[in-house]
């Protein structure tokens, strides 16, 4: 496995007292979020990455978050049944929306459509309106969670990945499903659209990274056995030409977002990588620097530069 590039621990930021779960964008390119059992959110600058700031704290695990831009909000997935609304210019919450009494896994946002969308893990997909900061739809997808959420870059389609097995592809607007997907053999845990929406990527519990064709209503184009355990994320680099899966398994694998082999391992033994379960990644423009975090506690950053 030749790989054109060579990966390069830059540092691990400490702090968080329990595992870190959640990574997410901030206004400036070079800042980012984590999250995790903890309760902690923080704000890390990855030019001076020693000094996190704690800019919010909540009284129990946070799965998720999400960056609003257009009002730069920072919408928290907190588990005790309500999504806060964290107005970053002020510093405080600007308000809380109640949700059904479960666990918070995904929260996405569209631009377009100013509806944040969140998964929960009672098996219902919520949409809010963001003028209104009210629960606008709630559908009971499954039985079991919603683990995973991504919305189509063009079309008026979302998919979510469900831990009965199944993604389901929805509208937006109505939360009827269109279509669903049946191959993957345990809860899918994430779903990634590729920049061009061309294919839709999912990752779930049975190891495998699924690759679907959504011009060819969806029909399955690659499955490979990508890790030893649960694949937990995927996240596309900011040029969309790659994409990194992490795993249960500690490591984390960059793969060629056009032909999907696998291009580099990262992992304890080759690069002091982490040393329990990778749980979110976050792929930065800045530098071009790939953000993991884990149960263990820390967040690492990574270098990957061509050789």
């Amino acid at each position: 496995m030749a790989s054109p590039f060579q990966v390069e621990k830059v540092t691990t930021l400490t702090g968080h007292r329990d595992c870190v779960y959640t990574l997410e964008r901030a206004p400036e390119n070079q800042k980012f979020f984590s999250a995790g059992a903890d309760g902690m959110v923080v704000r890390w600058d990855l030019t001076n990455p020693e000094q996190g700031e704690l800019i919010a704290k909540v009284s129990s695990s946070v799965y998720a978050l999400r960056y609003v831009p257009e009002r730069n909000w920072l919408l928290i997935g907190h588990n005790q049944n309500s999504l806060e609304v964290l107005d970053l210019e002020q510093k405080q919450i600007v308000k809380t929306i109640p949700l059904p009494p479960a666990a918070i896994f995904d929260i996405q946002y569209s631009a377009q459509s100013q509806l944040v969308f969140v998964g929960l893990g009672d098996g219902t997909l919520v949409s809010i309106d963001l003028e209104k900061l009210e629960v606008q739809k709630a559908v009971r997808l499954s039985e079991k969670s919603v683990r995973a959420i991504a919305l189509h870059p063009e079309k008026q389609e979302i998919a979510v990945g469900l831990s009965d097995h199944q993604i389901q592809i929805l509208d937006p607007e109505t939360l009827e499903v269109k279509q669903t997907l049946a191959s993957h053999t345990n809860s899918v845990f994430t779903v990634a659209y590729t920049p061009d929406g061309n294919y839709l990527l999912s990752g779930s519990r049975d190891a495998h990274l699924k690759v679907w064709d959504v011009e060819n209503v969806y029909t399955e184009h690659v499955s490979v056995i990508a890790h030893l355990f649960t694949l937990n994320h995927i996240a596309f680099s900011p040029n969309g030409r790659l994409f990194a899966t992490c795993s249960m398994d500690k490591s984390i694998k960059v793969w060629d977002a056009q032909s999907f082999k696998l291009l580099k391992v990262i992992d304890k033994a080759r690069h002091a990588g982490h040393g329990t379960s990778v749980n979110k990644l976050f792929w930065s423009s800045h530098w071009n620097q790939l953000v993991s975090c884990s149960d263990d506690r820390s967040i690492a950053v990574w270098a990957l530069t061509l050789k």
